[in-house]
Parts: C-alpha cells; structure tokens; sequence
C-alpha cells in the first residue's frame, strides 16, 4: 500500500488546529477586489547606463535612478494628443533607441490573438521633446521597431513588410505578395505565434542595414473558423489553424538589404515540413544562427548563414529519443569566436560552450538540477548568471559562475522563488521574491549579490495577512506509481484531525509545468482556493510525472502517452490522500483549465470510484483537435501514433465518467477550440452520461472581460458546494 512521508503522517495525527482569533474570514469577493495583491516594481527596462531603468507609471515614461531613488518624466501623455487628436494620448508600450534619444510609443493597439496586435506608432524625440506619427498612413502596423542606429524604423502591415527613413518619412514596401489567410511576411503564422512564442517575425542587423524575416505560405493550411454571435446574423471568423497530423504552412526565411533594396533567400534545406523556431543575428552584420527541427521536433540543427548569399551550414545537431525543448538560450561572445547554448543532453537542463565550428569547449554547469533561465555573460569578468532549482524544485535561486565552470556563487538568500532582472552591463539586478508564506519583497543587489536598497517590502500587506484567515500551504512528497511526487495541502483555518473534510484537488500537470511551487499567490484562482477552505474544503495540488524542474527523464516520460501516467498519479494521490483519517473518501473532486481541464476530464473517468467530482475549464478532449507544434511535439501525428491518441482522449473515456461533471468553454476560444467540448457533449449523450456544462460567448480561452470571470468562479463555487 502506498503511503504518504513521515512529516505527513504526523500532521495527520496532529491534535486539533488552534481556531484564530478575531480574523476575518476570506470571502468570495476577495477572488476579484485586489485585497491580498502585492505591489512589484512594473515594466522594468533597464537603460545603456545600468544605473538607470525605465518604466511606465500614470500615463508617463519615467527614467529611474534606482541606487538613489530619484525620477525624471521622458514622455507624459496627458501633454500630447493621441490619434483622435484629444488629449490624453494613451501610452500602450514603447522602446528606445539604441543611443536612447529617441521613443518609439504604440497606442490604439488591438489585440488579436494571445501575442498578435496591431496599433498606431509614434516617434518622440527626447530632446526636442516632437512627437510625430510613425507613418502618414491611416492603417495601423504591426510590430514596428527602431533600427540600432535610431535612424530607421520597420513595421508589418496587412502582411507585408516595410521600412521608414525617419529623418524624410518616406516609407518604403519590402514585400508585395502578403494575403489574408495565404501569404505573411514578417509576422508569424497561429501556430508559431502561440507555440514558438513569437509573434514579430523579423529582425534587424547589428547595423541596422538589413532585415531578416520570416515567409509564412500558409495557404495550404487548412481553416478554421468561430462564430462571433452578438449580431442579428452571427459572422464566422476564419483563420488558419493546423491540427495535428495537418499541413503546416511552408516556412522560408529572406534578407532584404536595405541600401540596395534586395531581397534573398536563405538557405534552410530542401525539406519543406519542418520547423524554423528560432532565427538570431549573430556579432556579425552578415551571419545569421537560424535554427531548424524536423517535424517531430526530435532534431535541432544550429545553422549559421551567410546573409549576403543565402548559403548555410549546419553548425551543431542534436537528437532526442523523445523531444528537444525550444528556447532562446543562444548568446554569442564579443570575440566573434564562441557562443553559449543550454542542452538537456546529460539528463539535465545545462550550459554549454562552443566555439563557432560547433566543438563542445566547455560544460559549464553540471549536476542533478535543471539550469531553468540562462540570463547572460559578464564578458568583462568572464562570469556567467542562471536561475536554477538545484536548492528545490519547488525553488529558484540566481546564481554565477565563471565560463570555465569554476567559483560557482549562490546570490540570493531566503527560501523560495526568485525572480530576476538584470542590468545590461551585468552591474545590478533586481531581485523579486517571495515565499509561500511571505508576500514578494523587491531588492535592488550589485552583482555579487550584495544589497544596495529595498524597493518594495509590502510590509502593509504582511500586515494584513495577519488580520484574515489566510491559510498557508503544507508541503509535502506523496510516494505514487514508484516515483515521489511533490504535493501541497491547504486545510481549514479551524482544522479539526478529527473531523472528516472534502478535498478538491487543482491539477495542470502539463510538460514541464509547476503548480506545487514556494511562492506568494493571491490572484483569481489561488483566493479562490483561499476561499473554498474557508467554506471548509481542504486543497491540494499535486504534480505529476512529466511536469518541470525535475530533469529531462523525470519530465519526458509521458512522451507518446499523453495523459496516461499524468492521470494514473493523480488518481493514485487521491486514493493516497483518502486514506487519511481526516478525509472523506466520498468527497474528493478536481479540477483544472485547458490541460488541467483535459486532466480532470480524465481523472473523472479513470478514476471515478474515487472521485466524486470534476471540473473542466476549456478542455482538450482529443488530441487530434489541437495544433501541430504542441501536441506532434509530445504525441508524434496522430498517423504514427493512434493508440496514444486514444488512450490519452477524454472523449473515448466518456462512458466510463460517473459522478458530477461540469464542462466550461468560451465559444471564441482561437487555442482550444470550443470543438473539443462539443465533440465532448456528443460523446456524453451517446454515453447516456448526465452532466453539466456553461458556455461563454465570444469568450477566448482565458474567458475574461467583462463579468465572465466574476460569473465563472460564481458557477463554479455553487457547483462545488452543491456537489462536493
């Protein structure tokens, strides 16, 4: 029999919890009114002189000192007039130029999909104090940027590529063949935008005289399309989206020379079903790193090209039994001779370095812990600066290291989860951390880690905590399926060992997710949870095989089996948990959005002679209705691997779902398309399996806006306290 760890089992049989005195309770409005929030210092871009940041703050962009505190306004929109020509005009985003002169400040900006906007750009001249519209042109851009030497910006628009000399306004069209739903230059196609993480699909040179950018030929793509209901004739909205085992669109990568107006193909292999994620420049004004997987995603190639010919050569290749994770760990040194990459090749997330032919010189880091973030490279003292879970998994520390692996130093001190923001020139970093216990606190440290100021110690909030039943997490390991699985656990402010509670379990349990972490949390979904223990529920999250921060075998198990070994541990873990004398083996419920919705669905249904309730926000229900990047990238196609497509769907498992089971999707979900839960809904019928669902028109999978999200905690609160 499976049992859970000594330091549990003793505060199974602990005596009765102490009820606090005069607190208040945590009540449903506390989900949505900011009560516990923490304040952070926002939007933090670090200038040339690391002694300075920029940051947004009431409407103005404001230049911090931040070793002596002080402030001076760059930009203040209340004074200038936005595109209606009224003032205020509103600031959505802005960058420098590389000499920091001049801002480039979008406005009107209109989102499309998770990354995708487009919007109106500005130009502002610092010193001068003139704001200009970036374009004479009525029609919003799309990812504009300024060039390295100020002089020039460049912007997609309707799927094309241009640039502008900003000294004359004159703009100029790179290319001439974009199409709605057929041809994108310089912006990446759904799938990419959503998978690769990237929506801006071009790049300037070092010196600012050409442009690379992506080729999306997408029109072999097949097309989905969402109802947007509100009319008195709904409209469908239709975008090209490739499921799993699809066409993907043709990707090709160009070099457009600004001086000479040409453009040229680059160099990326014959094989036209494959996967460009990354494109970088290198030191060098004409070398390009671009790098290239099969459709598998099983092999990486690094290729260096030539960005005057187009030619390329394979630099560096790697091979995986299961998948190779994308990432933008790629850093070249000032030498022009080596570069710096992460790999899980030995088991474990590390740092490499190479030289430019693609020899292994060094391996930096090494050990049983995954490197989570490389942040960059002190090349005046040859030190390196990564994040890593070598403390806890359940942690992140900041640590340095020389490039030769040598005089490794942990800089940050306090248990729990660190998060950085380093200076440019490496002299600074800001440090946000917090514990699962204590509310982020944001310091000011030198890059040896010592302190120079406190920026933010939400001391008034720590205050607070102490004036409400705010319950704390109990960590714990649960020995399930052969492996020992962190878990945590949130019990009752007035926890009696001998009375008998409800459990409603939080699962996500994707790739190389965390939910089981020692950080702060107080928004919507953790005050929820703060919230259902008030009501006398205990919460517990559990992560499973195949989330992060544990090694490339620990995370890469479930390859080909989606589903399968995540579900059988949280079915275990609630067996485990029911066994406890303090629990009620007859109210134990999950839930879970998008892959925690998928997850929940399962549990449901491989486990439901001990669930007694699920959840499912935003499910997939078969892997066959989701894109080809994630779900090829942990499944394979659905033609090389139909078993584990079956095995891992909800909508197979319908008949075997007893219990209560509430369903939840937003109609204009562009991710996981409300499809799933309709495929689902028909699966459940013929099952002649009851259950409830709630749809929310128009809504995306976030569903938020509006009062969506104030009615979806409503829902399911009341179905919580009427079925569990």
């Amino acid at each position: 029999m499976k049992i859970l760890k000594l330091s549990i089992l003793l505060l199974a049989i602990c005596s009765v919890t102490a009820i606090a005195q005069d607190k208040k309770p945590i009540e449903f409005e506390h989900v949505f009114d900011g009560t516990f929030s923490s304040n952070n210092v926002q939007n933090v871009r670090w200038m040339n002189d690391g002694e300075f940041y920029s940051a947004t703050n009431d409407n103005k962009i404001i230049r911090f000192n931040i070793v002596e505190g002080t402030e001076q306004v760059l930009f203040d929109g209340d004074e200038y007039e936005g595109s209606n020509g009224e003032k205020p005009f509103n600031i959505q985003g802005y960058q420098f130029s590389a000499d920091e002169s001049k801002l480039l400040i979008r406005t009107d900006v209109e989102q499309i999909w998770r990354r995708s906007t487009r919007e109106n750009y500005y130009v502002f001249d610092i010193a001068s104090e003139n704001l200009s519209k970036l374009t004479g042109s009525d029609e919003k851009q799309q990812y504009a940027e300024l060039s390295p030497q100020g002089d020039r910006a460049a912007f997609v628009r309707d799927n094309d590529l241009f640039w502008v000399d900003l000294e004359t306004g004159t703009e100029t069209q790179i290319t001439y063949d974009g199409e709605f739903n057929k041809v994108i230059n310089g912006a990446a196609d759904w799938v990419y935008e959503e998978e690769f993480g990237f929506a801006k699909a071009w790049f300037w040179s070092p010196d600012g005289d050409r442009i690379a950018f992506y080729r999306f030929d997408e029109e072999r793509v097949n097309e989905f399309f969402m109802t947007e209901w509100g009319g008195l004739y709904p409209e469908a909205v239709k975008f090209k989206y490739p499921k799993a085992g699809e066409e993907n669109s043709i990707v090709s990568i160009h070099v457009y020379d600004i001086d000479s107006g040409e453009t040229i193909g680059v160099d990326v292999g014959e094989e036209t079903d494959q996967y460009i994620p990354r494109i970088n420049w290198t030191k060098e004004n004409d070398l390009l790193a671009i790098r290239r997987m099969n459709r598998l995603q099983n092999k990486q190639d690094l290729l260096f090209a030539n960005a005057e010919t187009g030619s390329s050569n394979v630099i560096l290749s790697e091979e995986s039994e299961t998948w190779i994770d994308v990432h933008d760990d790629l850093y070249f040194l000032e030498n022009g001779e080596q570069f710096i990459t992460t790999s899980d090749k030995d088991g474990y997330n590390h740092i490499y370095l190479y030289d430019m032919q693609g020899q292994q010189l060094q391996q930096v880091t090494e050990g049983d812990w995954d490197v989570t973030n490389f942040i960059g490279h002190n090349e005046r003292n040859y030190r390196l600066f990564y994040m890593s879970a070598e403390e806890s998994p359940l942690e992140r520390h900041l640590y340095s290291v020389r490039v030769d692996g040598k005089r490794k130093q942990k800089l940050t001190e306090g248990e729990g989860w660190h998060s950085i923001n380093m200076s440019r020139d490496f002299k600074y970093y800001i440090d946000s951390w917090s514990d699962y216990n204590k509310p982020t606190e944001v310091s000011l440290h030198r890059q040896n880690g010592n302190e120079v100021r406190m920026l933010e110690s939400n001391a008034e909030l720590a205050e607070k905590l102490n004036e409400y039943e705010f319950v704390q997490k109990e960590f714990m390991t649960l020995d399930v399926n052969d492996a020992e699985l962190n878990a945590y656990m949130m019990k009752p402010v007035d926890f009696d060992s001998t009375k008998k509670y409800p459990v409603l379990m939080y699962v996500y349990g994707g790739p190389g997710s965390q939910t089981v972490t020692r950080n702060f949390e107080s928004a919507q979904r953790p005050m929820w949870h703060q919230y259902l223990v008030s009501e006398g529920y205990i919460v517990v999250s559990v992560d499973n095989r195949g989330t992060g921060a544990r090694g490339r075998d620990f995370k890469k198990q479930t390859y080909k089996k989606l589903g399968q070994l995540e579900t059988a541990d949280q079915v275990e873990a609630a067996r485990i948990l029911s066994q406890l004398p303090y629990i009620d083996e007859t109210r134990i419920g999950i839930w879970g959005w998008s892959y925690g919705g998928y997850m929940s669905s399962l549990a449901l249904a491989e486990g439901s002679d001990i669930f007694s309730t699920a959840i499912a926000v935003a499910p997939v229900t078969d892997w066959r209705y989701y894109d080809t990047i994630y779900t090829e990238r942990f499944m394979q196609t659905p033609q090389l691997n139909p078993e584990g497509y079956n095995e891992g769907a909800p909508i197979t498992k319908a008949g075997q779902i007893e219990g209560s089971y509430l369903l939840i999707h937003g109609t204009g979900d562009d991710n996981v398309h409300y499809q799933n839960t309709i495929e689902m809904i028909d699966a459940l019928i013929a099952a002649d399996v009851q259950f409830e669902t709630m749809l929310y028109p128009n809504k995306a999978h976030s569903i938020y806006g509006g009062n969506a999200r104030r009615h979806l905690y409503r829902l399911m609160t009341e179905f919580i306290l009427e079925n569990l």
